[in-house]
């Protein structure tokens, strides 16, 4: 079931949504063109924040880790997405080896693993899991939280090649962010890599992602004769910041207050009554880490020694020296009154599915990816496919459409970002 929206109910972006909607066809022959041109990553996930006046992405990662919160009915078109990917990357794959992040204590991220190696096997693949964690010498069999379980192995390094015991893959799914950067054993390798490894966070920036993006929402927006902030977070950057020893104040502040100025015109422009805010995070990273929300230049000026600490470094201990301030968006979606925002998985160029962060102690204004959050799936089969503008313009099929829409221009321009590298 989708579960009753606080925007479903009341359809406060009904303008953006209908304009969407009455320019399906353009749109769809548009990304029809697009991926004639560019090739789309293996798989995506896009954080969606939805303001009533303003839906656009504010995160997009390409190793998502939350298959095990899909909707299960619809792993069908996982699969059918999964084999084009495939066939598209690797066309003579039999033998996939799936590396996971290096930790074992997460089940919950497991079960994801186990699920996504599901997901493989069904569309044709020999699926073995493969590890970094060097204190695995041997075949480890782990528990998972739903029942069954999962055999972790360690990989072995011969030649130009990795493989396992018994088992030589023909090619690599990385659901390991690498944020510790590219390992040894997987570097000059023969064997096709996907995502390949420079899609990591040790090179990645979401700066860089968001650049992408701007230049594609301008255009995907001359479609719909649309004003592009209503689907582009605005966005600065600072890049030389020590947080621990109180470096790159200025340079955040001033990056704040400009953005927020340039955030205050807009909201003036569209009558919104709302207070303007920013979201300061790590420019590499993922996992919710090294994220605050400011109203005013004042709110990073002179930071307690709790929030430096949090905001200093991000997952693997990775210092932070480069941050991304960008645009919040508001969320006005909540499920039994807990804050929530929607989750877009996509494989190949296809909506696959998707899920609710909600997060019961956070408010409209802040990061819901963090310690307490919990998920609610959304049956994407039929919303993301089939929108229909005769109907109740409210209704499920045509807002979830639209988010698939903004979820597939994200990922779009992480095809390109990622081509430019």
């Amino acid at each position: 079931m989708v579960p009753h929206l606080t925007t479903a109910l009341t359809g406060p972006i009904l303008e953006l949504e209908q304009r969407i909607l009455d320019a399906q066809p353009t749109i769809e022959y548009w990304f029809r063109q697009q991926w004639q041109e560019q090739t789309a990553p293996f798989y995506t996930s896009v954080d969606l924040r939805n303001a009533g006046f303003k839906l656009a992405p504010v995160d997009t990662n390409l190793f998502p880790g939350g298959f095990n919160n899909l909707n299960p009915e619809f792993m069908a078109l996982c699969v059918h997405a999964a084999m084009g990917a495939v066939e598209r990357i690797c066309s003579n794959a039999l033998k996939l080896l799936l590396i996971p992040e290096s930790h074992t204590r997460n089940t919950f991220y497991l079960q994801n693993v186990a699920v996504l190696a599901n997901i493989l096997r069904q569309s044709g693949l020999i699926v073995r899991i493969g590890t970094l964690i060097p204190e695995i010498t041997e075949p480890t069999t782990l528990d998972l939280p739903g029942g069954g379980q999962i055999t972790l192995e360690p990989l072995i390094r011969e030649g130009n090649r990795v493989v396992l015991p018994d088992f030589d893959p023909c090619a690599i799914l990385l659901n390991n962010d690498l944020s510790a950067g590219i390992p040894e054993i997987l570097k000059d390798i023969e064997q096709t890599i996907m995502p390949p490894p420079h899609a990591g966070w040790a090179t990645r920036r979401k700066s860089k992602h968001f650049l992408a993006y701007q230049g594609l929402a301008r255009e995907f927006s001359s479609l719909l004769n649309i004003d592009p902030w209503l689907i582009d977070p605005m966005f600065g950057r600072c890049g030389k910041i020590d947080f621990s020893a109180k470096v790159g104040e200025e340079c955040l502040a001033a990056n704040v207050s400009d953005l927020l100025d340039d955030i205050s015109d807009k909201y003036r422009e569209y009558g919104i009554k709302q207070d303007p805010f920013v979201i300061v995070k790590a420019d590499a990273g993922t996992y919710g880490m090294g994220i605050l929300t400011a109203k005013s230049p004042d709110d990073v000026l002179d930071l307690n020694r709790k929030t430096r600490n949090k905001m200093s470094v991000i997952k693997e201990g990775a210092p932070v020296t480069e941050v991304l301030i960008q645009e919040g968006v508001y969320t006005f979606e909540s499920i039994n009154g807990a804050v929530a925002e929607p989750v877009v998985y996509l494989i190949d160029h296809f909506v696959v599915g998707g899920f609710y962060r909600v997060h019961t102690t956070r408010g409209i204004d802040e990061n819901l990816n963090s310690p307490g959050m919990h998920f609610v799936p959304l049956a994407f089969d039929t919303s993301c496919q089939m929108p229909d503008s005769q109907l109740n313009p409210d209704a499920a099929p045509n807002r979830f459409y639209a988010y698939g829409v903004i979820a597939r221009l994200a990922m779009l321009a992480a095809s390109i970002e990622l081509e430019t590298e």
